[in-house]
């Protein structure tokens, strides 16, 4: 079946196929030792599995490569700054947004760029076929189902071969999320690995150190923010990335909505969660989200989507942070 557009003639493409716990770990045995803060259930056993016993999916998930892996990162960069531990999270976790997420960031939005400026095509191509489609059911006396299968196994066939013409799948844009979620993870089981007393340094416990590595209000990070003030700062940074998603977005879908609530919910969730674990944890949190929220807004800026070579798209705009203000203006003080 052939659809002619723009003065040729395109063919539709092949089908593309597309256990129980163990035992509570010990603290570190040490005539100083104090009791931990934390509740009961925060920590809970993140020991090794010894060798004839058998231990549950966290035991393994906290001793696994990747974990280890990003304690050494964390042991690292504390060592070779010689910074206290809160420096020590604040500037690893801003190595890590800076080298890893913001470049993948930066390919996610190239490709959405190359996705958006398609649908002009698309639709030229879904109006042909649809025509197509329409007089050869006449012809040949097909029914409606008939007809519509034909139409959208022939529409998914053209669209995959403009993705593949321009290399830009829209499944491409979803690396960020691969590598930055368990990034996020590792991480925050290495410091409650420390926070517990897990984790030992040259004969020294990393939870010791920790718990004089503080600063302002919180000086322990071992133990919980009785303040709060991390805990709400991480829901309401992560709440203004949603809502700066949100805005950006004009005649969202229905699917497009259920999604954006339900992160919403979850990003005011995360505020008591995060209100019983070590500060250690809930301080990479915050770092992580101001630097989710600041690469979001860096993207937004013109230049830097050109340093990017990101394409130009009919909704990008000359003045991003002006209109970004308006329209928060207009959404949440301005309206009666």
């Amino acid at each position: 079946m052939l659809c002619r557009l723009g003065g040729r003639w395109l063919r539709p493409l092949p089908s593309l196929q597309l256990g129980p716990r163990g035992p509570p770990a010990a603290l570190a045995s040490t005539g100083c030792a104090k009791h931990s803060a934390l509740p009961l259930w925060a920590v809970a056993s993140v020991s090794a599995v010894g060798p004839g016993g058998q231990g549950g999916w966290y035991e393994a998930l906290a001793r696994s490569a990747p974990v280890q892996g990003a304690e050494e990162v964390l042991l690292g960069a504390h060592s070779a700054t010689g910074l206290p531990w809160w420096g020590s999270i604040l500037l690893t976790t801003v190595a890590l947004r800076g080298a890893v997420t913001l470049p993948l960031a930066a390919y996610q939005h190239y490709i959405l760029a190359k996705v958006e400026n398609l649908q002009p095509e698309i639709k030229n191509i879904a109006r042909c076929l649809n025509q197509e489609v329409a007089v050869r059911a006449h012809q040949l006396g097909w029914s409606k189902r008939v007809a519509r299968l034909t139409y959208l196994k022939n529409m998914r066939r053209l669209v995959s071969e403009l993705y593949v013409r321009d290399n830009c799948h829209p499944f491409k844009a979803t690396v960020l999320v691969w590598i930055q979620l368990p990034m996020w993870i590792f991480m925050s089981i290495a410091l409650r690995n420390f926070s517990t007393g897990a984790a030992r340094s040259e004969g020294f416990s990393v939870q010791e150190q920790l718990a004089s590595g503080g600063v302002l209000w919180f000086r322990d990070l071992t133990a919980l923010d009785s303040t709060w003030i991390l805990p709400v700062s991480v829901g309401v940074i992560n709440l203004l990335i949603v809502e700066i998603f949100a805005l950006q977005k004009i005649g969202m879908s229905r699917f497009q909505t259920y999604i954006t609530h339900f992160v919403r919910a979850v990003s005011v969730l995360i505020i008591p969660v995060a209100a019983t674990l070590p500060s250690s944890i809930v301080l990479y949190w915050l770092c992580s989200s101001f630097m989710g929220l600041s690469q979001n807004l860096l993207l937004r800026s013109p230049r830097f989507r050109q340093i990017c070579r990101i394409p130009l798209t009919k909704s990008d705009s000359d003045t991003p942070y002006k209109d970004l203000f308006a329209a928060f203006y207009a959404k949440f003080i301005s309206r009666k």
